[in-house]
């Protein structure tokens, strides 16, 4: 297939774009290559892919000097008259839009840039895909739309009226958006609730990449809401194992949907939603703990108030991911951790 993936540079598309190009898919690669974090790493995970930093210019499709299915362009997604010209050109089969302002905390201080990639440049990847007759857009949604709900573990069918970020806000604007198209346009799309994603060539404002730098520099790591915080962390790998069995699987309406008691997680047009996240919450400090046992040093903690914008607990109901597509995140903890941190070791030479 011709797959568009945008956030081509991310983490998470770093590691999808390979998986897609592996197996022989047509792929074209897009990001933006902002400086919300360290851009150097962002270049280095293109180079992997026979993207070079030389080569990369505004607006102009790189071909990979290792792969022969494999493009990359710099674009933003706000760029609506551009992104419809790369569209016009590649004849996309299938999208995954995984371009976005990512983290909840840099929203406090910058939400304009979560307005212009994830709520306008989402609106330019509809538009595209309308207009240019896309056989399925998946996208990623997150976690963080379930917000102040308490009931666990977070079911797709549960309301998530009550976001506490303009992230978490913008990830259910998205879902929201695409189901118009679904309904209007017949666009099959599925939304991807991300849960805790961790591993190899991870960001760098994420739990395990700071404390892994602070233990190794022997600087304090900030534990907040003193260490009661529960995550499903969930390895890259198996996201990217869901996510690529979502593209291959447009959703179809469901013939027997209730507008009367309407579950939101798919509907009488060609739209679902699934959550990926490992269905094993872990304790922060257990977590913690397991990264200091695969260092070999104890960290020195700092215990601080939970974060606006937090929540204490995140843990998914993955049975739709299960029935449906016969797939279950399942790396433990102690696996992934382990590979980040001799991924870490080896791209910082400590």
């Amino acid at each position: 297939m011709r797959i568009l993936v945008t956030g081509a540079a991310g983490f998470i598309g770093f590691h999808l774009v390979n998986y897609l190009i592996q197996r022989g898919d047509e792929v074209t690669g897009m990001d933006s290559i902002n400086d919300y974090y360290d851009q150097n790493l962002k270049f280095s995970r293109l180079a992997q892919a026979g993207i070079q930093k030389d080569s990369i210019a505004y607006n102009t499709l790189v071909k990979s000097k290792t792969y022969q299915n494999y493009g990359f362009i710099n674009l933003q997604l706000e760029d609506a008259e551009n992104l419809n010209k790369l569209f016009s050109a590649l004849q996309f089969d299938r999208v995954c839009n995984l371009a976005a302002q990512a983290g909840v905390r840099y929203s406090l201080t910058n939400p304009q840039a979560y307005i212009n990639s994830n709520i306008i440049g989402f609106s330019n990847v509809l538009e595209c895909c309308r207009h240019h007759e896309i056989s399925h857009l998946a996208y990623a949604s997150s976690s963080s739309v379930y917000g102040l709900n308490s009931k666990t573990p977070f079911s797709t069918s549960d309301n998530v009226d009550h976001p506490v970020s303009l992230y978490a806000a913008s990830k259910k604007s998205n879902e929201l958006m695409a189901h118009v198209y679904s309904h209007l346009f017949g666009i099959p799309s599925t939304g991807l609730r991300f849960f805790t994603v961790y591993g190899p060539w991870g960001r760098p404002d994420m739990a395990l990449f700071l404390f892994t730098k602070a233990i190794l520099e022997g600087k304090p790591i900030e534990v907040f809401n003193s260490g009661n915080m529960v995550r499903d962390f969930t390895y890259v790998d198996d996201i990217v194992e869901g996510v690529v069995r979502v593209i291959d699987n447009p959703p179809t309406p469901n013939s027997n949907w209730d507008s009367a008691n309407p579950n939101p997680a798919n509907s009488s047009a060609p739209y679902k939603v699934y959550n990926i996240g490992n269905n094993n919450p872990v304790r922060l400090m257990d977590f913690i703990e397991a990264i200091e046992q695969e260092l070999g040093k104890k960290a020195e903690k700092q215990m601080m108030p939970i974060q606006p914008g937090d929540v204490t607990a995140t843990y998914a109901d993955v049975k739709d991911l299960v029935e449906n597509l016969h797939y279950k995140p399942q790396t433990p903890i102690r696996d992934g951790i382990r590979n980040f941190i001799s991924w870490y070791r080896k791209y910082y030479n400590v």
